[in-house]
C-alpha cells in the first residue's frame, strides 16, 4: 500500500470525492459550522489547501520548504491559522479553485520524487508515498468534518488502506502528543477492509491486539469519533489504553469527539 503511483492515485481519488461533496454548495453552506469548534466548511477546505501547498513545496523545493519550516513557532494552532489565513479570506469559488490547484501541484510533485529519496516534512523526513498517505489522513479527517456538517454518509473504499498503514506506522503519536512515553511492546493490528480483505500488521503472537473495520479505525486515529461509538476491539491493557489516545498526527490531541456524539454507522 505504499507504492507511490498507487497512493498518489488514491489520494487524487479521495480529493475528487471530497470535491464532489462541496463543489455545488452555495455560499451560505460554506459558512456552515463543522464538529471542529470554530471551523466552518471554508476553514476545512482552506486548511487542506494550505497543507497541500506545504506538501508540494516540500517535494518540489525542499530547500525553500525547510526555510519556511524554520520560521514556524512552537504554537501549533497559531501555525495552522497562519498557514490557512489567506485561503480563508477567499470567496468560495476562489477557495475551491485554489484548493484544486494546490492539491494537483502537490500530487504531481510527490509523483516526481525519485524512489527512495526522502522528502523533508514538519516532524521528520518521509518517503513520498508515506507523505501522500499522510495527505490521505488529512483529506479523510477534514472530509469527515465536512460530511458531518452536511449530514452526508460517505461510502468507504479500500483506499483507506493507505491511511491504516500510516496510522500503524505512527502508532506512537498519541503518546507523544500527550508527553507520554510509548510502551516497549509490539501491537498486532487486524483491520477489516471495506472489500472484506483483512490487513494485518505486527507479530501474530503479540499480546496487545487491535481489530475492527477500517473505517472505524480511521475515524479513531483521526479523532473524528469516540471509541465508544466504533466497532473496534482491544485485547490487552496497553491496547485498550491505545484506543483512548490513538491519533495519526503530531500536534495537540484536542478534545476529539464525545461518546454518543454521532450514532454508529449502519453496515450491511
Amino acid at each position: 500500500m505504499t507504492q507511490a503511483s498507487d497512493v498518489i492515485a488514491d489520494l487524487s481519488a479521495e480529493n475528487e470525492a471530497l470535491d464532489a461533496m462541496v463543489a455545488q454548495l452555495d455560499a451560505d453552506r460554506w459558512s456552515s459550522p463543522t464538529p471542529a469548534p470554530g471551523w466552518t466548511i471554508t476553514h476545512q477546505i482552506a486548511h487542506l489547501a494550505a497543507t497541500f501547498r506545504l506538501a508540494g513545496l516540500a517535494a518540489a523545493q525542499p530547500g525553500t520548504f525547510q526555510e519556511v519550516a524554520s520560521r514556524l513557532s512552537d504554537d501549533f494552532d497559531a501555525n495552522v491559522r497562519a498557514a490557512m489565513a489567506d485561503f480563508v479570506a477567499e470567496p468560495p469559488p476562489v477557495l475551491l479553485a485554489r484548493w484544486r490547484a494546490e492539491r494537483t501541484a502537490a500530487e504531481k510533485a510527490l509523483a516526481a520524487v525519485p524512489p527512495g529519496q526522502p522528502v523533508p516534512w514538519l516532524v521528520r523526513p518521509l518517503p513520498a508515498p508515506v507523505l501522500a498517505a499522510a495527505g490521505m489522513m488529512e483529506v479523510f479527517g477534514h472530509g469527515q468534518d465536512i460530511a458531518d456538517a452536511l449530514g452526508v454518509r460517505r461510502t468507504p473504499t479500500d483506499r483507506l488502506g493507505h491511511l491504516v498503514g500510516f496510522a500503524v506506522r505512527t502508532w506512537d503519536f498519541g503518546y507523544l502528543a500527550r508527553g507520554l512515553t510509548a510502551p516497549e511492546v509490539e501491537f498486532r493490528f487486524e483491520i477489516s477492509a471495506p472489500s472484506g480483505a483483512v490487513w494485518t500488521f505486527g507479530p501474530e503472537d503479540a499480546e496487545q491486539r487491535i481489530s475492527g473495520p477500517a473505517e472505524d479505525f480511521c475515524l479513531l486515529v483521526t479523532r473524528r469519533r469516540h471509541r465508544a461509538d466504533l466497532a473496534l476491539r482491544a485485547v490487552g491493557s496497553e491496547a485498550d489504553r491505545w484506543l483512548d489516545i490513538a491519533q495519526a498526527y503530531r500536534g495537540p490531541a484536542g478534545p476529539g469527539r464525545a461518546p454518543g456524539q454521532f450514532p454508529r454507522p449502519e453496515r450491511s
